[in-house]
């Protein structure tokens, strides 16, 4: 004997779903760092670390500046914060780009440029497919408007753009930042020395793409 579920029952469960995973409490803004020890061993931690270089891992809990919006938009951006995670040459990027400003989405951009980029994605998010999209605690992969729109919907961001004028949305960065070097003994100086991070250098030829991400 089988029990058949109404669809509108069907549908109040999908939605229940769907506003409990945009109402978790959302993380503080943090930061991990990335340590290489003496020997060569890497280990992350959430403690900046006072007598070596790191490199500096931006969270999905960083969120753009809210100082300049709205009061209603700035109250959801605080809940909510959205990151939008990209990369070059990348179609469902762009046009994901385009549909959180066209509908005036307070957001920030982190791009994946390097081979360490991509690790450091793989840690915090699990994925190597691009678009990235975080709402808060809740991850979408891949660029599809509806589901974009429903899930920023739930979260009671405008559906129409209520930004001021001469918003500027943050610069997109890169996701692994190096640390400014830490002072070095005589004869310890070298980048590759053990204990020194090394600044991976993007790729100076935009169109390529090293890191192995698909889209």
């Amino acid at each position: 004997m089988s029990t058949r579920i109404e669809p509108t029952v069907l549908r109040m469960t999908a939605l229940a779903t769907l506003l409990g995973g945009l109402l978790l409490a959302a993380s503080p803004a943090m930061a991990l760092y990335k340590v290489v020890g003496p020997d060569g061993k890497v280990t992350y931690t959430d403690r900046a670390p006072s007598d070596k270089p790191s490199q500096s891992l931006k969270t999905n809990g960083a969120s753009a500046d809210t100082a300049s919006l709205p009061y209603d938009v700035r109250q959801v951006a605080s809940r909510y914060p959205v990151t939008l995670y990209t990369t070059a040459d990348c179609a469902p990027c762009d046009q994901g780009r385009n549909a959180l400003k066209a509908r005036g989405i307070p957001f920030s951009e982190k791009t994946i440029q390097t081979a360490e980029d991509e690790k450091a994605l793989q840690r915090l998010e699990g994925a190597s497919n691009l678009p990235v999209l975080r709402i808060g605690t809740q991850q979408l992969k891949g660029f599809a408007v509806g589901e974009w729109n429903s899930f920023l919907d739930a979260a009671d961001y405008p559906k129409q753009s209520k930004l001021p004028p001469n918003y500027q949305w943050p610069k997109p960065a890169p996701l692994v930042a190096v640390a400014p070097k830490a002072a070095s003994s005589p004869g310890n100086g070298r980048a590759d020395a053990p204990g020194n991070a090394r600044q991976v250098t993007p790729p100076t030829d935009p169109a390529s793409n090293p890191t192995g991400i698909r889209f």
